[in-house]
């Protein structure tokens, strides 16, 4: 009977990711069947943990975040939690021995969500290394499936991409950020005075982030690299877009991809891997 409960778990996690973001879900059904699972499992994981510092405000949310972070490592040590998202996580944790100080990193930038409106070049790299680069690191793990010389080989690639993803972020939701959660995470940056030369240094960086995890793509095991591809596409098609863009435009709406153009994207992205020339 714990497999009934293993799976309707894990179905949590996934319908978490489907429901949250399209665009991972998708790129998720590319992997290895195997794969598919865990890498759910820690996006939900994820998910939630972000939502409770960027949504619940009339919630305690330093409250929440510390107890959330309190169970998962309960449930990881006990091995079982009757929160079906942590207990979907514990089981990836678990099986793939993913190192815990990635994870107590994941949740010390999620607690400086609560309380940091601007942030140092110091501040900025610790954030991004916690909320992106190390969610790379633990998909990473499932991705080598316990191949420690490959994990170290690809984990400066991994982060890369775990980077590049987070700062398109940050340039796709200035708007939220900055006028719904009063956020600033570029250093030094204003926004009130958000000219295209400081844009064009942040872009120049994020492509310096692309390129590298690019090289990573190209060397992960077949089960992986098709999907990790697609999503990479994703958010380079997202990237471009926002470059063609005034940094008043993007003060002022949230640039999307449509379903079609991701469709082509995919479509795309299929004839190159049918013809091995990814």
């Amino acid at each position: 009977m714990m497999n009934i409960f293993h799976e309707v778990c894990q179905q949590s996690s996934r319908i978490t990711t489907e429901r949250y973001s399209t665009s991972f879900s998708s790129a998720i059904r590319l992997l290895h069947p195997d794969l598919r699972k865990p890498i759910y499992n820690i996006y939900g994981l994820v998910r939630f943990a972000d939502e409770i510092v960027d949504t619940f405000h009339e919630h305690d949310k330093a409250t929440l975040i510390a107890e959330f972070r309190k169970e998962t490592f309960e449930a990881i040590e006990r091995g079982i939690s009757l929160n079906p998202i942590l207990h979907s996580f514990q089981l990836t944790v678990n099986q793939y021995r993913i190192d815990h100080a990635l994870i107590h990193a994941f949740f010390n930038s999620m607690e400086m969500d609560l309380e940091k409106k601007q942030y140092s070049n110091e501040g900025y790299n610790e954030y991004i290394y916690g909320s992106a680069e190390v969610v790379g690191l633990m998909c990473l793990y499932v991705f080598v499936e316990g191949d420690q010389k490959r994990y170290d080989q690809l984990k400066s690639a991994a982060q890369s991409l775990g980077a590049a993803f987070q700062k398109v972020n940050f340039l796709r939701d200035v708007k939220a950020d900055y006028n719904q959660l009063d956020r600033t995470y570029f250093p030094g940056l204003d926004f009130c005075n958000f000219t295209d030369r400081q844009k064009q240094e942040i872009e120049t960086d994020i492509q310096k982030d692309f390129d590298a995890a690019f090289k990573g793509i190209m060397q992960l095991p077949p089960k992986a690299r098709f999907g990790v591809y697609v999503a990479y596409k994703y958010y380079l098609s997202l990237f471009a877009k926002i470059k063609k863009l005034r940094p008043t435009v993007i003060l002022q709406q949230r640039v999307r991809i449509s379903d079609y153009y991701k469709i082509m994207i995919l479509l795309r992205a299929g004839v190159r891997s049918h013809f091995n020339i990814l």
